[in-house]
């Protein structure tokens, strides 16, 4: 279960709510900037957020806060974060951790953030979905913290999951319709669900409204939590296959799963439906039905087939 939280709601949430840092010894922070302010500094970078990109700005330093503590950022930590726009999670971040590298696609805001010059943070100007990360991190073990523009969130999630060398979890906010979609369990399983699920445990950490963003979306926003297991069920060689049939099976999610994948390249009923049935699970069964375990274990059965086929 996930809690809403109201944007105007400034608490600093730590493990333990009975022994919080003295004030005098707490880091200073800069003062809370009106929306108004925000959208000032984006006029003067010559910046129109993009609807169409899902580019929103967050601007509540409490909710800043809470993304951070959901991470569980060391002082040797190396954190990456994704589309940091006008740095106010990178403040956090370069607070807490070792080292920051934020990774901004918009030239712009590139310039803006190394002129602010943020401690403990390098600046890297590039799209996400082409970076490199492990020449990137040094192929060190690191951490993702990121405000996903909504227009990318699942190619990135996904692309950062699939890296020869991904991060140790990741701690991102996407639409709350995303999340909920990346948490799904049978009977509503679906193909983003499978594609992050193989390699990590997804949870929602909280919700947050409009009114944290500059400009205000139209939509809920959730941070989800994503620890990245040691190992995924699926070696990467199989990969490609694998995904290949849970996409077959998505595709015509509303058909029985024998069929679904009966029209699969490479794949014939003659195929699939002893392949099933051996896995136990019912060819009449839609897609959606299907656990992550089922998904793996048929895959076997039908590589072995095919493989004596």
């Amino acid at each position: 279960m996930t809690d809403r939280i109201n944007p105007d709601d400034y608490r600093i949430i730590t493990k333990n709510r009975h022994q919080r840092p003295l004030e005098s010894n707490m880091p200073r922070r800069p003062p809370k900037r009106e929306p108004s302010a925000w959208w000032s500094t984006l006029n003067d970078l010559g910046i129109q957020p993009s609807k169409a990109l899902g580019q929103n700005f967050l601007h509540d330093r409490g909710i800043v806060r809470r993304i951070a503590e959901a991470a569980e950022i060391g002082a040797g930590d190396l954190v990456v974060e994704v589309g940091p726009g006008l740095g106010v999670l990178t403040e956090e971040l370069a607070e807490r951790a070792g080292q920051v590298i934020a990774i901004e696609l918009d030239q712009r805001l590139a310039a803006y953030l190394r002129e602010r010059a943020l401690p403990n943070t390098e600046i890297v100007e590039s799209d996400i979905l082409q970076t490199d990360l492990h020449t990137l991190t040094g192929g060190r073990r690191y951490i993702v913290v990121a405000n996903l523009p909504y227009s990318v969130a699942a190619a990135a999630i996904s692309h950062l999951l699939e890296s020869p060398t991904p991060p140790a979890r990741l701690v991102v906010m996407v639409q709350r319709e995303v999340a909920e979609r990346i948490i799904a369990t049978p009977p509503h399983m679906n193909l983003l669900a499978v594609s992050v699920q193989l390699f990590g445990a997804p949870r929602i950490m909280f919700t947050i409204g409009p009114g944290a963003f500059v400009p205000a979306p139209t939509v809920d926003s959730s941070v989800i939590r994503i620890d990245v297991f040691a190992s995924a069920a699926i070696e990467p060689t199989k990969r490609k296959a694998f995904f290949q049939m849970v996409k077959a099976g998505f595709r015509q999610k509303r058909k029985q799963l024998a069929n679904a994948l009966a029209a699969a390249p490479g794949l014939s009923k003659e195929i699939v439906e002893p392949a099933l049935i051996a896995c136990g699970i019912d060819p009449a069964r839609r897609a959606q039905t299907l656990s992550l375990d089922e998904w793996a274990r048929l895959h076997a059965a039908l590589t072995s087939a095919r493989s004596h086929d």
